[in-house]
Order: C-alpha cells, then structure tokens, then sequence
C-alpha cells in the first residue's frame, strides 16, 4: 500500500465513498483527516490510499454497514452539482481510483500480483516489469436538435423512468465524432450533422470520461435498438418529460448550460 501522508489542508481532500455515496459529517462538513483515521479502524473498511502531489487521502467503506451517528451520507452526483470544479475533480479521482485499485491486482501478463509505485499513481509487475496505470473508458454523450425539439431515450439498463441523451463507449480507432454518428445511427435509426463539442466530465462509475456534444437532425425515422433503449421520441426542449437531475454533463445538455 501507498504511503499514508497527512494532507497540506487536513480540512479538504479527506474522502470516505461507499459505492456511488460520499461520507459526510452530520452537519454536512467534509471529513477531515482524523476523521479518516477513524473511520479506518471500523471492520468495514476497505481500501485507504493517499496521493501527497494531490494532499489527497481516500477511503472505501463496504455497503450496508450503519455508520456512526456524526456522519451521514449523500450521493456524488449531489456533490458534483454543488461544489466547485476542483473538489469535484478530486471526489471523482478518489472513486475512480478505489475502483481502480480493487480491480488491478494481478499482472494480465504474467499472473504475479503487482506493487505500488513510488513515484507516480500506478502499479507494477516485480516480476515482468509491467507499469499498469489508471485506466479511462471514453464516452460520447449526444443532444440532438431538431428545430426546437430535442431528441431523449429511456435506456434499458439504466433509471427507466428518466428519459436522456443518447451515449456509448467509443470503439477502438474512432474519432469522437465518429462515435457520436455511428451511436445515434445504430440505437435510434437516425442520421446528425453539425456535430459540436461542448464539455466533459469525469463519471467515476467507474471510470467513464463523458465528452458531450450537440447534432442537428439530418434524416431518418425513429427506430430505437431494442437492446438499449425501451423508447425514444422528440420532445419539446421547454416541456420535457424526466430526465437526469443536476450534477451530470447530462442534466447540462437537456437544460442548455453548456
């Protein structure tokens, strides 16, 4: 395990995550680095790390433990929508890394379990010699426009009741907008034009990076892939039915923040 190092500000870049929710003190404080220390020794405790060039410490509790009655809970998306980029920035780097970690602890090439580096955020083989950094999954996420209508879809692997943008992984050797023309294509049956991008934001569930983008309409009828949209329909952009609440790139694009 990583050096634990006490932060430059014991106030701020103290996270404790359990699954998609963000420890917090009962007033709605962030934790310090105490608090930490304490939540540490409970035998839910999982991973603890620190990174000294970030003053940022991180631990992961298990699911469905009652956790003592100066702490609560919130969700991340909550946090994302209330607090400044920076803080957000770390609170997903903390939940990316955790899942991260708990996921790479053997070398693919040569089986032998991996160490952690000294000198930079990354694991490797002492056997093989293989540097295994964080990975990150890119995604597009698509607002198409038509006049003013927006295209929306209730996906079926994600909240049915919400209707979103169209998103997808890229594949390997596309170009962004490629992948943007070619998820709209295959899940709803229409074709884009005048793609532009628009932001990003690091999903830490756990490790997307979502590139946002608008299109315009081209051509083409509605005819949704059954194996990843319930429905999708045009729905006036000031008379939408639900759809993503605040703290998502998502909520930013339906709403026109971005």
């Amino acid at each position: 395990m990583a050096m634990i190092t006490f932060p430059k500000d014991p106030e701020k870049n103290c996270f404790a995550l359990i699954g998609r929710n963000l420890v917090l003190k009962e007033n709605g404080d962030n934790l310090t680095f105490q608090d930490l220390l304490e939540l540490k020794e409970r035998e839910d405790a999982g991973d603890f790390f620190s990174e000294p060039d970030n003053h940022l410490c991180a631990l992961e509790l298990t699911e469905g433990n009652t956790l003592p009655s100066k702490y609560k809970t919130d969700t991340v998306r909550h946090f994302f929508a209330t607090h400044p980029e920076e803080e957000s920035y770390l609170l997903a780097r903390s939940r990316a890394l955790l899942s991260w970690r708990k996921d790479m602890v053997y070398c693919s090439c040569c089986g032998t379990r991996l160490e952690e580096s000294t000198d930079s955020t990354s694991r490797f083989c002492p056997s093989c010699k293989k540097i295994i950094f964080p990975r990150i999954e890119p995604c597009v996420i698509v607002l198409v426009n038509r006049g003013e209508e927006i295209l929306l879809a209730r996906h079926l692997q994600r909240n049915q009741d919400v209707y979103a943008c169209i998103a997808g992984f890229m594949e390997v050797g596309e170009t962004a907008e490629h992948a943007v023309r070619r998820e709209i294509l295959e899940e709803t049956g229409i074709s884009v034009k005048n793609i532009h991008y628009r932001g990003s934001q690091s999903w830490p569930f756990p490790d997307q990076l979502m590139l946002a983008f608008t299109a315009e309409y081209e051509s083409g009828e509605i005819n949704v892939q059954k194996e990843e949209l319930i429905e999708a329909g045009w729905f006036d952009r000031n008379n939408c039915p639900a759809t993503p609440q605040p703290g998502s790139i998502a909520y930013r694009l339906i709403h026109g923040l971005i």
